[in-house]
């Protein structure tokens, strides 16, 4: 049998890469019509999310912040792509076989990860196992037009006959042109000796083994043309079912929402909330500018009409509610702060914003929680998991099972139809997105998502401020100079603020007014610049009279500490 160097690498490493597109593609279509969780990508992307050690999350957050995701996704298909698919290209042209086990063995790690996600069904694996058989029919077809025109041996017998046939037909017909030496070649490899024949257009092409039998001819142009088809249909079926996932029913029922108005409507926000300082964060965080930290890698796409809300575990009366039933009850809205456990000192994930919705303790009273209940474990539509202290919701301040943020409907990708808002808990412990359900249990019993994974099972938020003006690395121009930003101890409220140049004396900050102790506070200074380099370090005081640490400490395991310091060059 021939080697398949015959067929240069770079056409083995095609075939398996539009054979792979294709069945990437192919599936990803079936799964917008079978549902976000069935892609055998973004299940791939979950699982490897979840066994990625977390200082490895932490990195992929510090390093790509809101972009972790697509980074990851992009990660998946180089693999895949990139690694696997050439190798199943290299091997069907050894044998058509061996690259089915091939793309067997990458359908086979798809349906894993798709089966083993939480909720899945059976359906579920519908669109790896099309995927897979439109890989096959791919790449049985690139084998085909990488052959070109049947290969005909000089005594002209077909070269669909037996290897053995061929070879002897090959030694006659060379033997009588007077090449002797060429028939021992020829005996041996299956094939003319010089590796070549002529096929029916005349034109001489390498000649090759498929599936250690027949005889055949590399053809370039057919392979390319058969290859620019195959990729056609992988990218457009690919973009197709990312547009028909789901996304525009689910853009346009929110957009259909009527929100009703809050019973308990928030006070008007006061005059001096918002300084109005170029570069200084608002006081309320446009919705489009609201930082977003999870684990989806595809945001779900939630059907408000067929969303429920399941309250059960630990319980008198099991609840279930729907969109239509959340919305008809009383509604309350709140200025809160949300802030992520990965934040690092003086980082962007954080914001706030205008909430409404449902108070969530009315509806654990509603389910009557039974003695020694301490956690809820809620859980997002895409299988992410919460815990969240019970006495943290029960204890009046504004825990909302959201329905809207800023005056809309919750924009999709930051929980649309139902999320959680817990003024004073980190995002990981309190703000799950796309909520469906509540177990109340135990922290004894239970556990969620990041606890397992090295973080802290509970996050109140740590007192924290930020220098927004100027920034890090910027250069003034000497004399009065602006020093801005904002700071926050949700649900304790910020008392005061302090600012030092050079390692000098603390400086009081002036403090802009605040409705309550759920959001941040802008501060702002004045300060007469002179030249050189200098350091700028903040600090703030909560209202309970504790004063941000100094020492420095990362996120995890339950979050961030240290004074923000920046340094700027005055000329």
């Amino acid at each position: 049998m021939q080697s398949n160097s015959v067929v240069p690498a770079w056409a083995r490493a095609l075939m398996g890469l539009v054979t792979g597109g294709v069945a990437l593609g192919i599936a990803q279509l079936v799964a917008a019509f079978a549902g976000p969780k069935s892609s055998p990508v973004v299940a791939v992307g979950d699982a490897t999310i979840d066994l990625t050690p977390a200082p490895v999350k932490d990195f992929a957050i510090r390093a790509f912040g809101e972009n972790d995701k697509t980074v990851l996704i992009a990660g998946v298909l180089i693999v895949v792509l990139g690694g696997i698919a050439p190798l199943i290209g290299t091997l069907a042209v050894r044998r058509l076989a061996y690259g089915f086990a091939g793309l067997a063995v990458f359908a086979a790690i798809g349906l894993v990860a798709v089966l083993t996600r939480p909720g899945a069904g059976i359906l579920d694996a519908l669109p790896t196992v099309v995927g897979a058989a439109a890989g096959a029919w791919t790449l049985r077809w690139l084998v085909r037009r990488a052959a070109g025109e049947s290969f005909t041996p000089p005594t002209g017998r077909s070269a669909n006959a037996t290897e053995s046939a061929d070879a002897r037909e090959s030694a006659e017909a060379t033997e009588s042109a007077g090449a002797a030496e060429n028939a021992g070649a020829a005996d041996t490899a299956g094939a003319p000796a010089d590796g070549r024949g002529e096929g029916r257009d005349g034109v001489e092409r390498p000649a090759v083994m498929l599936a250690g039998a027949d005889l055949w001819t590399f053809d370039r142009r057919r392979l390319l043309t058969g290859a620019t088809g195959g990729a056609v249909v992988a990218i457009g079926s690919a973009v197709l079912g990312q547009s028909l996932g789901g996304r525009r029913a689910v853009d346009a029922a929110r957009v259909r929402v009527a929100l009703p108005r809050p019973a308990t409507p928030a006070k008007p926000i006061p005059a001096g909330a918002d300084l109005h300082i170029r570069g200084l964060s608002p006081f309320i965080t446009n919705n489009r500018d609201f930082y977003r930290v999870d684990t989806a890698l595809v945001v779900p796409q939630v059907d408000p009409n067929a969303w429920k809300l399941r309250i059960h575990g630990m319980v008198a009366r099991p609840v279930e509610l729907t969109y239509q039933e959340l919305l008809g009850m009383p509604l309350t809205e709140a200025d809160v702060t949300l802030t992520c456990v990965s934040n690092e000192v003086g980082g962007e994930y954080v914001g706030n914003a205008r909430w409404l919705g449902v108070r969530m303790a009315e509806v654990l009273r509603r389910a009557g929680l039974r003695s020694g209940a301490d956690m809820l474990l809620s859980t997002s539509a895409d299988g992410f998991t919460c815990g969240t202290p019970v006495d943290v919701i029960m204890d009046g301040r504004d825990a909302l099972f959201a329905i809207a943020m800023n005056g809309e409907a919750l924009p999709v990708a930051h929980g649309f139809p139902v999320r959680q808002v817990v003024p004073g808990l980190y995002g990981y412990v309190s703000a799950t997105k796309w909520v469906v359900d509540i177990k109340v249990t135990r922290f004894d019993q239970d556990e969620a998502y990041w606890t397992p994974r090295g973080w802290a099972a509970k996050g109140p938020i740590k007192t924290q401020s930020r220098i927004d003006v100027p920034k890090s690395g910027d250069s003034l121009k000497a004399g009065r100079a602006t020093i801005a930003g904002v700071a926050w101890a949700q649900h304790t409220g910020v008392d005061a603020v302090e600012v030092r140049v050079d390692q000098g004396q603390w400086r009081q900050a002036r403090l802009a007014v605040v409705a309550g102790p759920d959001t941040w506070r802008q501060w702002s200074i004045d300060w007469d610049a002179t030249a050189g380099e200098h350091t700028i370090q903040v600090r703030a005081t909560d209202a309970a009279g504790r004063t941000q640490t100094e020492q420095e400490a990362p996120p995890a395991p339950d979050g961030a500490t240290g004074w923000h310091t920046i340094t700027v060059k005055v000329t």
